[in-house]
């Protein structure tokens, strides 16, 4: 018996990864977050499958779930949104099972912050203006941020942050980042990123927040701030340029062939 820890992606059904489908395909017992998983994905469990929305319940509750199913030597699809390594509160699961003996294993999905980038047709990290990628969030009501985490301390770097689980923190967002990218840095909220309901929302730091209020979106949104996300003049990458030389492409070795 195992427990499959699974990213089901950002919300599209067919975003899933293959290993992933085909894991829920076969597991006799489905455990998913159904606030944030679509119901397509998990209808792919097999007929009689036990299929529970673990949204409602608490650690306790789910870890008896999992318990019963290994007590019964029956798999486990535990089904997370996005990525389950990012903000997916496997670790406090991961401590129960190992604690209980019950194997496990993880199985990554696609994370929100790359769907919402592919939504804006945006590379994150252009050349000679961003080449660093930042996923953090702010202090709320879940939990504090631990000390040198803050967005002012991540800022100075001005690399191209995706802010989670901070829709409601704006203002905060604003003030914090300002000094360091500029009031007119460019900023994106892309909300339920992959869903049919899927929203964008483009501004700088400075109008963002009141943009995000007027259209009444107050969660499930990820918010992109940098220069990356509107590159006004940058140097094409060295990757594809002709004086490039690299073990494939080599203008010597194509010389001689």
């Amino acid at each position: 018996m195992t427990v499959h820890f699974i990213g089901a992606g950002p919300g599209a059904p067919d975003l899933i990864t293959v290993r992933g489908l085909r894991l829920i395909e076969r597991c006799p017992v489905c455990l998913y977050a159904g606030s944030l998983v679509p119901r397509e994905v998990v209808e792919a469990a097999p007929q009689g499958a036990r299929v529970v929305d673990t949204a409602p319940m608490t650690l306790d509750e789910i870890v008896a779930e999992i318990e019963r199913a290994h007590e019964a030597g029956l798999d486990v699809a535990r089904v997370h949104s996005g990525d389950p390594s990012l903000y997916g509160a496997i670790a406090e699961q991961i401590r129960r099972l190992d604690a209980l003996a019950i194997p496990y294993d993880i199985t990554p999905g696609v994370p929100a912050f790359a769907a919402a980038a592919a939504t804006l047709k945006a590379e994150l990290t252009v050349p000679e203006i961003a080449q660093t990628v930042i996923l953090t969030r702010t202090t709320m009501k879940a939990s504090a941020m631990p000390p040198g985490e803050t967005l002012d301390t991540l800022a100075r770097s001005r690399a191209t942050l995706a802010i989670h689980l901070s829709i409601r923190n704006l203002r905060e967002v604003e003030r914090a980042l300002s000094p360091h990218y500029g009031a007119d840095c460019p900023v994106a909220v892309v909300y339920r990123a992959s869903w049919p309901d899927e929203q964008v929302i483009r501004g700088t730091l400075s109008d963002i927040a009141g943009k995000v209020r007027a259209a009444k979106i107050t969660r499930t949104a990820l918010v992109l701030v940098g220069p990356a996300l509107a590159p006004e003049d940058f140097r094409d990458s060295a990757l594809y340029d002709e004086a490039h030389e690299h073990i494939l492409r080599n203008r010597k070795t194509a010389a001689r062939g």
